[in-house]
């Protein structure tokens, strides 16, 4: 298995070299040259394998660079009882009326991010120690990234983790589980911005080729491909635990921001496994819902971007979808790099005349949530099934339920545990959030953080200060 630039400009690499990459050099995204395909005879023998021996089947179909016997010790060493609070490591949880809730949130950070992560600090580690060499992650988060990151890379052999943020954008939980850290290899910039701010000073120094090299600079944000290719895992995962046979179908209702999350099950369906239809979830920023009900792309500036409860949703330029739009337009490296010189342009591009297979041949629907609607759906979810749902999930559940359809079950993916948005729970149900009982005091932890102003200059000049080479 090799992987191309989505733009077209980059030799193709095997899986551990993308790895190291995160950004391709033409400031495409990696994507395999083909997909692999898993038949349904596959499906029915990985029925009873455990998350980390489905992880290992899954993910060797997309690293083909790594032993199979060493692939399946970093996935015991990445999914196992002592990381996660599950035996499962991904329960499924039913909600009521015909949803279940696939639960992703059981890892050390309560959070889906840690379902890649957690690989991915493994992996990283193994091939840094092969190829004798190091690495410094910078990353951008809206709050989950951040944190699952660091807890997975923290005291890791040859890694730095120098990690953005929007400064008062995250919630009072998130920063305390990033910010609390004090290990040699954690940076924490806090940037006066919105997470797309962040994002792109990310950007510019990724696709700085003289800068990436001399510093050792990798991501671990979702452009990265070992992210997208481990969450592939539990949509394999969720549909072998809500199905009974091997050509049932589900749909999958997915909160989404940067569209990693749901990239990866259109990965998942691509690859053979019966899904019916993605639901793209968004809240108030609903760039995303927008081009799949009209087929036109337009982010937004910071200015337009709201603070919303779902915190982690407030991105207006969406890095994955990029990888969805090559998969549009047929694998045109060509039309893909003609699209983002037009949207560097003019702001804005039109598929519109590609939309009737956003649903048809991708199974794309969207809908998005507002505030009064994530308020409402975690009250009566605690009410009526007595399970609480952070803000982001309930967007999903609430989207989820204009797509339910008689006969197909509809799958909630979880993106955290309600602990972390305290503030909406309280309002949603005039009492708090439980907090694991590991992380109570997490707010009372000193905090190691550099704040500074949205400049790409001065991130430049903090990494040249504290790298390793």
């Amino acid at each position: 298995m090799r992987y191309v630039s989505t733009r077209g400009g980059m030799a193709a690499l095997p899986f551990s070299e993308i790895l190291l990459e995160g950004l391709a050099r033409d400031g495409g995204l990696a994507m395999p040259e083909s997909l692999p395909q898993v038949s349904r005879e596959m499906l029915a023998s990985w029925r009873k394998l455990s998350y980390a021996d489905l992880a290992t089947q899954v993910l060797k179909l997309f690293i083909t660079d790594i032993p199979e016997e060493d692939l399946s010790r970093l996935t015991h060493a990445a999914y196992n009882s002592q990381v996660f609070s599950s035996e499962a490591i991904v329960p499924l949880k039913p909600l009521g009326n015909g949803l279940t809730l696939v639960g992703l949130s059981e890892g050390p950070t309560l959070a889906f991010k840690d379902m890649a992560m957690q690989f991915l600090g493994q992996v990283f580690e193994y091939v840094l120690a092969r190829k004798n060499t190091t690495i410094n992650i910078l990353g951008a988060t809206s709050g989950d990234t951040g944190s699952a990151a660091e807890y997975a890379l923290r005291g890791k052999k040859g890694i730095s983790v120098f990690m953005l943020s929007p400064y008062g954008r995250m919630s009072d939980f998130q920063r305390a589980q990033m910010y609390s850290l004090q290990d040699e290899n954690i940076h924490n910039l806090s940037v006066h911005g919105v997470f797309d701010d962040c994002q792109d000073i990310v950007k510019v120094l990724a696709s700085d080729l003289e800068f990436k090299e001399k510093y050792h600079l990798g991501a671990v944000n979702s452009i990265n491909w070992a992210r997208i290719s481990a969450q592939v895992v539990y949509y394999f995962w969720a549909w072998l635990r809500a199905t009974s046979h091997d050509d049932q179908q589900v749909s999958f209702a997915v909160p989404s921001g940067n569209f990693g999350n749901i990239l990866s099950g259109h990965i998942a369906r691509c690859m053979g496994l019966p899904v019916r239809r993605l639901v793209l979830a968004t809240n108030e920023n609903n760039v995303l819902e927008e081009f799949f009900r009209t087929g036109v792309y337009k982010p937004r500036s910071a200015e337009q971007t709201f603070a919303t409860s779902s915190p982690s949703m407030d991105i207006s330029k969406a890095s994955n979808f990029e990888r969805f739009v090559y998969d549009l337009v047929g694998r045109d490296a060509g039309k893909v790099k003609g699209l983002w010189e037009s949207l560097e342009r003019n702001g804005s591009f039109d598929l519109s005349d590609l939309k009737p297979l956003f649903e048809e041949k991708f199974g794309f629907v969207g809908g998005q949530s507002s505030h009064a609607d994530r308020l409402h759906t975690i009250k009566a979810v605690y009410e009526q099934e007595g399970v609480l749902i952070d803000p982001h999930t309930a967007d999903a559940v609430k989207v989820a339920r204009q797509y339910q359809e008689a006969g197909i079950p509809m799958l909630v993916l979880e993106t955290a545990l309600p602990a972390k948005f305290n503030e909406t729970i309280q309002e949603a149900i005039g009492q708090p959030a439980p907090v694991p009982e590991h992380l109570k005091g997490l707010a009372d932890l000193p905090q190691k953080v550099t704040v500074m102003d949205c400049n790409v200059e001065q991130v430049r000049s903090y990494i040249q200060e504290h790298v390793i080479l």
